[in-house]
């Protein structure tokens, strides 16, 4: 039986792909972001070149998956809800979240997380993880001591940012969440440790290059043993006191597990302060399933995981019919997907959406992933995120510096959270 293959982009098509959606995408940083990069792409809009581009590449060759020319490579861009859906819910069967690039660049820093593991190291490591994140529960078991932590490092935020002339910048959010992660994650005793978060940001800088910079194990090793010192003292609270009641092995790796739960938390400062953008200044609701779903709508309008990268790991066949052999890399573009025209209301800040489960249906809308790889922290975080909303409303903030983020009117595909300045 013969196989046939996808739609094939043109050689401008490629370039264009190339210099509209790989280019902002590495230069804001597939690990960390960069400030200037992140800035220069809010003020070009750089989500709505790329989108608009891939819905004419839809437009032109159907709503199939599109394969791109890149040299000693295949890549599969995925251009329909369909073929989203048959991406995310195959992996593990036909494809795996562990892909090249990914492999790559998050290797400099958790080469043994379970988001680059494959097989039954994968199904040893994920075993662990959702036992530690009380996956899939709403609630994680510690959410009572979690829910303080945050209150107090909120109440120390607002002291730092009140009074005459003071302003809650990006810098002083950041630091509070950061604190709250480590709280959270690694317990009391580690509240302070800048140097544990250091170590992991100048690791994710050195991931934005992929493998183009030089592994540097001696950090690494640093990192490693500031992580398992931690875990190794779970008296001191967090998600450190849950490891030893999970199940593990030898190849569990607690340690790598760890550090990607820091890392993982990345994605919910930016969120959480783009919705106190949206929600600062009006007399929004503030009941806690009101504000997980501001964070998730957060998320879905300005995605911080930029593409969702998959590899096959077997032939696949997609919903026009077409087939990719093994080795291919897919990208899931998330603004395209998240923005589609397709999408009810797709620029407007919709949070409802969230609560009435219309999202849910959506498999083309995936701010945690979705599948098998669907993040299990993803309870955790929209709680941290909701709980700190919370508190920062009830001082009735209003924005002082940045572009408006109007909640009522279409909103830009692209937003620099640093230029945000609240009162």
């Amino acid at each position: 039986m013969t196989t046939r293959a996808p739609a094939r982009a043109s050689l401008l098509d490629t370039l264009l792909l190339g210099v509209l959606v790989l280019v902002p995408a590495v230069a804001q940083g597939v690990a960390l972001r960069r400030p200037r990069a992140v800035g220069l792409a809010a003020r070009l809009d750089t989500n709505s070149w790329a989108c608009r581009l891939m819905t004419r590449l839809r437009h032109r060759h159907g709503d199939g998956p599109l394969l791109v020319r890149v040299p000693h490579r295949r890549v599969l861009l995925l251009l329909s809800p369909q073929d989203a859906r048959i991406a995310l819910e195959r992996t593990t069967r036909t494809l795996t979240a562990a892909a090249r690039d990914k492999v790559a660049a998050l290797g400099h820093f958790e080469p043994g997380a379970v988001l680059l593991s494959r097989g039954s190291a994968r199904e040893d490591r994920r075993r662990f993880n959702e036992a530690v994140l009380d996956w899939p529960r709403a609630d994680h078991r510690l959410c009572g001591r979690f829910g303080e932590v945050v209150r107090e490092e909120a109440a120390g935020l607002v002291g730092r940012t009140t009074g005459r002339g003071a302003e809650l910048t990006w810098d002083e959010f950041a630091g509070a969440y950061r604190r709250i992660v480590r709280r959270v994650v690694l317990g009391d005793a580690a509240a302070d440790d800048e140097r544990i978060t250091g170590l992991l940001n100048e690791l994710r800088g050195d991931a934005n290059w992929f493998r183009l910079h030089r592994r540097r194990r001696r950090l690494c090793a640093e990192l490693w043993v500031r992580t398992r010192d931690y875990l190794g003292d779970g008296s001191t609270g967090g998600l450190a006191s849950c490891v030893a009641d999970a199940p593990r092995t030898r190849r569990t790796l607690p340690v790598a597990q760890a550090q990607h739960w820091m890392f993982a938390f990345d994605a919910a400062p930016i969120a959480t302060y783009l919705a106190l953008g949206l929600l600062a200044g009006g007399i929004p609701r503030t009941d806690h399933d009101y504000l997980r779903a501001c964070v998730r709508e957060s998320l879905r309008l300005w995605p911080t995981t930029l593409a969702i990268l998959r590899d096959t790991t077997a032939n696949t066949t997609w919903s026009d019919g077409s087939t990719t052999p093994a080795g291919t890399t897919v990208v899931f573009h998330s603004s395209y997907f998240h923005r589609d025209a397709r999408v009810p209301r797709a620029d407007r800040f919709e949070p409802g959406r969230w609560l009435d489960g219309s999202a849910d249906l959506d498999w083309a809308l995936a701010p945690f992933s979705r599948g098998p790889a669907e993040c299990p922290g993803r309870h955790l975080v929209q709680f941290t995120s909701a709980t700190l909303l919370a508190e920062l409303l009830a001082h009735r903030p209003r924005q002082v510096g940045g572009p408006r983020l109007d909640p009522h009117g279409p909103l830009p595909r692209t937003a620099d959270h640093h230029v945000l300045r609240f009162a």
